[in-house]
């Protein structure tokens, strides 16, 4: 049998959540990226090997897929995309949380909130990550066929028409922003 429980974060919670990352991004400036993402990396595998609740294991799944976005270099993130996440991902370079890790069940509950709110605030750009690699997917498979397209060519177009959707997409959403105030 399962059970569900939901909460709601007030408003003086996200500032809390807003506090933290602060904290977190001000002790992080001496780290460089390849650090960050190590750090990220570690949580991710250690989570992996944890016993996890299931909304917790799906957002360490996305955590992970805003990993490999940052380091996909035929993604060609641009440079304020990618500091914006590396931003985002330095809250998990922290050792210290409010929830010790190895507490079980419960040790990941505020990672689990916290990705929850850098997903909410960078969906779009893990969307169209997304989107590039099912459409990088189905390129490879076909590249058998006798009527291939220039990789970099189909690539560089497919970048292109994704990223301006994601602008589009983000210039029409006028939701507030978690982080708007952090970044």
């Amino acid at each position: 049998m399962s059970i569900e429980i939901n909460f709601e974060l007030s408003d003086a919670d996200l500032a809390h959540f807003r506090s933290m990352m602060n904290a977190t991004i001000e002790k992080s400036q001496g780290l460089s990226d390849d650090e960050i993402i190590s750090k990220a990396k570690e949580l991710v595998n250690n989570m992996e090997k944890s016993n996890l609740p299931e909304f917790v294991r799906t957002r360490m799944m996305s955590l992970a897929a805003l990993i490999d976005a940052v380091q996909d270099e035929e993604w060609q993130m641009p440079e304020d995309e990618k500091r914006e996440i590396m931003l985002s991902l330095a809250y998990f370079s922290e050792p210290e949380d409010i929830v010790p890790d190895n507490v079980p069940v419960l040790g990941y509950i505020d990672d689990a909130i916290m990705i929850e709110l850098v997903l909410q605030e960078l969906s779009l750009d893990l969307s169209a990550y997304r989107q590039f690699c099912g459409f990088r997917a189905t390129e490879e498979a076909r590249r058998g066929d006798a009527a291939k397209v220039d990789r970099e060519s189909w690539l560089a177009g497919t970048r292109s028409q994704i990223r301006s959707s994601m602008r589009r997409n983000r210039s029409s959403t006028k939701k507030s922003r978690f982080f708007s105030r952090i970044m």
